[in-house]
């Protein structure tokens, strides 16, 4: 029996109501029983019809919301591993996200168990002012969830155990360097963030040799409701916006939807494992990203921000923009992967098109 079109919506009206009609989340194994799937590919290849189940930490956040959307509105099953359910229910309530699963830690286990993949994308956020306490919970965050996320799957029993971990790292693995370019097989940096990618990394390589595994270092995200690209906006309102630095450093980037691309890639395609750059094949000098920034905001670009403002604001995370680093996404081309937005201007224009105001 194959349901496509309006016939998948009318599927989805008349059956999932019944899973909620105690105002109770369908189970995994409700959604494995009677969900029928259409098969539809993108210009990725990614087939948007497989019968997924998909278990995502880090999933209230910028980055996973979004994942979390895009794997619903295609008709996947999903749940939310969270440690705050009242959070994750505000974000995704069940009259806009119906047969989303919400576990809390206690029922991760069961949430993972029947799972054909998992993404890990949980960790405290680093654009935020550095403290030693603030630094040892940015490490903690990411390893302990990672931690956690590896023992359940690898004491899963072999027939339910997860066949995929996409686990997001960061582009901070390699250091900082206003001249140097690098890509996967480029060695680690020396620096905190270097070390937090490096510890994190080697928590995710502990999962079972059996699950196919692909870390994701993740570039700046692009997007107009969180990220980087947030922050500067007001700053570009207030007609106070320009180069952050010295503005040479290299600004490796990749816009929001692209990203939740690549990981939904991740997921389906066995080809994608290993070590793989989440950023765009074009980063820019954080001067250019500025000057395009400001055209399309219609704003002027010209007023540096000098180093002791952001450092004001960001304290020691400052150095994470004020030095940057030059990353390109070999693995992702060679994988033939396809951006949407390869372009730092077209990326603004699409993002901001809508949201700025003369």
């Amino acid at each position: 029996m194959e349901l496509c079109g309006a016939s998948a919506l009318a599927w989805r009206s008349s059956i999932l109501p019944a899973f909620h009609s105690s105002h109770r989340p369908a189970s995994v194994c409700e959604f494995r029983r009677f969900r029928v799937w259409c098969v539809k590919t993108d210009v990725n290849g990614v087939s948007q019809g497989n019968p997924m189940t998909v278990s995502i930490t880090g999933a209230t956040g910028f980055i996973g919301s979004k994942l979390v959307q895009r794997l619903y509105e295609d008709n996947h099953s999903i749940c939310v591993l969270t440690r705050s359910k009242v959070k994750a229910e505000s974000i995704f309530p069940v009259k806009d996200f119906p047969g989303i699963v919400i576990a809390e830690e206690p029922q991760w286990k069961d949430c993972i168990q029947g799972s054909t993949g998992v993404v890990n994308l949980a960790g405290l956020p680093i654009s935020t002012r550095w403290s030693p306490e603030i630094k040892k919970e940015i490490k903690q965050s990411r390893i302990r969830v990672t931690s956690k996320v590896v023992d359940l799957i690898n004491n899963s029993p072999s027939d339910a155990r997860p066949t995929v971990l996409v686990s997001a790292t960061a582009v901070g693995y390699y250091g900082t360097s206003e001249t140097q370019v690098f890509d996967e097989q480029s060695p680690s940096g020396n620096d905190y963030l270097a070390e937090v990618c490096r510890e994190w990394e080697g928590t995710a390589l502990g999962v079972d040799k059996d699950v196919r595994l692909a870390l994701i270092r993740i570039g700046v995200v692009l997007g107009k409701d969180g990220g980087a690209l947030a922050k500067m906006i007001p700053i570009f309102m207030m007609f106070a916006g320009g180069p952050l630095g010295s503005g040479k450093q290299w600004f490796s980037w990749i816009h929001v939807d692209d990203l939740v691309n690549l990981l939904y890639k991740a997921l389906l395609n066995s080809s994608y494992k290993g070590v793989i750059n989440g950023t765009a094949p074009n980063p820019v000098r954080l001067a250019e990203m500025c000057q395009h920034l400001g055209t399309v905001m219609g704003r002027p670009s010209w007023l540096p921000v000098p180093d002791l403002a952001l450092k004001a604001v960001l304290g020691e995370g400052a150095t994470v923009v004020l030095e940057g680093q030059k990353v390109i996404p070999v693995r992702a081309k060679e994988l033939g992967f396809s951006y949407k937005y390869p372009y730092i201007k077209e990326a603004l224009k699409a993002l901001l098109a809508q949201k700025v105001v003369a």
